[in-house]
């Protein structure tokens, strides 16, 4: 009988994984990725960027995202790639550092897409998750209840050096994702920022938006507002204050069964989440 274990250090990423990738409620543990530094002058800076899963965003104190050089996608202003100095990770954090020394707008992303399977052999149950391309080799001949489905999750901020650029923003055709209307680097209080969300890459209509800002540690109200995308999946959002602000939209296959996943039959999901700084 062939077996697929997973080992245990590969279990606990794809539980945190699990944890930030599904679906958010306003209980759910929120990952974000937060940069020291949005907007720059100069020809180069180093911007410091701290990673976590928590309820209250950008409180590090729950845990840490587990990233890695290779799943940290930075993209230079010019298509290229650039790279995380000093990656480590804490107990409740991971800090690394990126150079911007290209101006334009770059976009730092961790984002993640691929299926999960499940199946029954010998009455024993298997599991398995990776690339489309290679699922079918990897789950067993005689397998039984196989059950598949697709999920994408990505998490991304944005730094501009000098002027703002908008070439990151191609949008991948994968999962959620957002093509801004409004600079998120030219983002100013008491002004609203429009942005557009695709799923597939096609507009996301109709979907909701949630917005929390950041520096509320000590206070009651979580001052949380809920946006709707439109037919063209064009939302506008109006920043209160000035401050870090955490954008999250997500999907959820409505044919899934209640329960699946985690426990049960894996189900289709995806989730996008930006990290924008608003301006006095």
């Amino acid at each position: 009988m062939k077996t697929f274990i997973l080992p245990t250090k590969a279990w606990a990423a794809l539980a945190v994984l699990a944890a930030v990738a599904a679906p958010m409620s306003a209980s759910a543990h929120r990952g974000w990725l937060m940069p020291s530094h949005t907007v720059l002058s100069g020809e180069s800076f180093w911007v410091s960027f701290d990673a976590g899963a928590s309820n209250g965003v950008f409180i590090a104190d729950h845990a840490p995202l587990r990233l890695s050089p290779q799943s940290l996608s930075i993209t230079a202003p010019d298509g290229s790639a650039g790279a995380a100095a000093n990656l480590m990770q804490g107990a409740y954090r991971t800090t690394f550092d990126v150079e911007v020394n290209k101006p334009g707008t770059w976009k730092i992303a961790n984002a993640s897409a691929g299926m999960t399977a499940t199946w029954t052999l010998n009455g024993e149950q298997g599991r398995w998750r990776g690339p489309a391309a290679e699922m079918a080799a990897n789950i067993p001949a005689g397998a039984t209840d196989v059950a598949s489905a697709f999920s994408a999750s990505r998490l991304e901020t944005f730094v501009t050096l000098g002027g703002p650029t908008t070439t990151v923003f191609t949008p991948s055709g994968v999962g959620i994702e957002m093509v801004p209307v409004t600079h998120p680097n030219d983002l100013v209080a008491g002004e609203a920022g429009v942005f557009q969300f695709l799923k597939d890459g096609l507009p996301y209509a109709d979907a909701d938006v949630v917005v929390a800002r950041g520096g509320l540690q000590y206070r009651d109200n979580p001052e949380e507002i809920t946006a709707r995308t439109d037919a063209e999946g064009r939302v506008s959002i109006a920043w209160p204050e000035a401050g870090l602000y955490w954008v999250n939209t997500s999907w959820r296959d409505p044919a899934a069964p209640a329960g699946g996943g985690r426990n049960g039959p894996p189900v289709a999901s995806a989730q996008y989440t930006a990290v924008l700084q608003v301006l006095p």
